[in-house]
């Protein structure tokens, strides 16, 4: 990995820090808008890349909220990991707007399923709405911003290569 995308993907895991302090009114303080910088670093350079920012991001997140399901918070930013590692290829295959459905259903409804075996159905049922609404706005920032950011990275690229 070269300096210039560990540097990127330190600057989208502030970003992703700085997301994570504006919430989403949940049952549980973690839902925040933390995900958007790693949708957007995932379409840049990649989806490893958005799926380490997804992951820090979410830890982060959930430290802000004072890790209101402790160490389950491990498994559910691995699962963000996955989600927006599965978001970059389908976005970068032409289907973006089957990536940006397919992130919401995921983040919505599918990643927290183990919840509902873990803690209970009421719990799943409590916290879909909050998920719904938070990943739904953070897929919009993202596809407010990718487009604008895309060009800015591209231009960036082709000036560095005719030096």
């Amino acid at each position: 990995m070269t300096s210039k995308k560990l540097s990127l993907i330190a600057l989208f895991t502030a970003l992703s820090v700085a997301g994570a302090t504006i919430k989403v009114p949940a049952i549980i303080g973690s839902i925040a808008l933390d995900v958007f910088p790693a949708l957007v670093i995932a379409i840049l350079i990649g989806g490893s890349a958005g799926a380490i920012v997804a992951c820090f991001g979410h830890l982060i997140s959930a430290l802000f909220g004072g890790m209101p399901l402790g160490p389950l918070h491990i498994m559910i930013a691995l699962e963000m990991a996955i989600l927006v590692w599965l978001f970059s290829k389908l976005y970068k295959n032409r289907n973006k707007v089957l990536a940006g459905f397919i992130f919401i259903i995921g983040n919505a409804l599918i990643a927290p399923l183990p919840f509902m075996f873990l803690i209970d159905k009421p719990f799943y049922v409590s916290i879909v709405p909050s998920l719904l609404i938070g990943s739904s706005i953070n897929a919009v920032i993202t596809f407010l911003l990718a487009p604008h950011l895309q060009v800015i990275y591209v231009n960036a690229k082709q000036q560095e290569a005719e030096r």
